[in-house]
């Protein structure tokens, strides 16, 4: 009886870890009890592939203390030669009665965001990826110093078969 627990046991962990054959890249960072505006999360990728494309992600985990309804980042993409794509991007994080989106069973949360898709990366080498907040009070100029609510932050690339 327990070989046979064993066994299914052993084949829903391996069909768990199999599933994921898209994955390129990902891995998280995490910013403490609060991600500061000056803190800059940084990744970097070995990339060889130039005739694939990929979808990029950005992971962001979070909790009951992230209080504003949307997350602004500021993303960039440096190229082996140096020459750095920069974004800034808007998320919706919560829904409209305030529970916020995102996987999760529990008061933390993950979400998955679109960074960029469709991407060939034009060169082989390292890149680097630079993550910040850049989320504002509304009414605000001066951003929020200490983001409360955001754990950790990741990037993931997906190859596109």
């Amino acid at each position: 009886m327990n070989l046979r627990i064993s066994l299914v046991l052993m084949v829903l962990a391996t069909m768990f870890v199999s599933c994921d054959d898209t994955r390129f890249f990902d891995e998280y960072k995490s910013v403490g009890t609060a991600w500061h505006k000056d803190s800059v999360v940084t990744f970097n990728v070995r990339q060889d592939d130039t005739t694939h494309p990929y979808n990029l992600f950005v992971n962001v985990r979070d909790n009951d203390d992230y209080k504003f309804s949307n997350l602004f980042l500021i993303v960039a993409m440096q190229q082996p030669n140096g020459l750095t794509h920069v974004d800034t991007l808007e998320y919706q994080m919560a829904n409209p009665d305030g529970t916020l989106m995102g996987d999760g069973f529990s008061s933390i949360k993950e979400n998955k965001l679109y960074y960029k898709e469709k991407v060939r990366f034009p060169l082989k080498g390292e890149y680097k990826f630079s993550i910040r907040q850049a989320v504002r009070p509304t009414g605000k100029v001066d951003g929020v110093t200490e983001l409360e609510g955001i754990t950790e932050v990741g990037l993931r690339i997906e190859s596109i078969k």
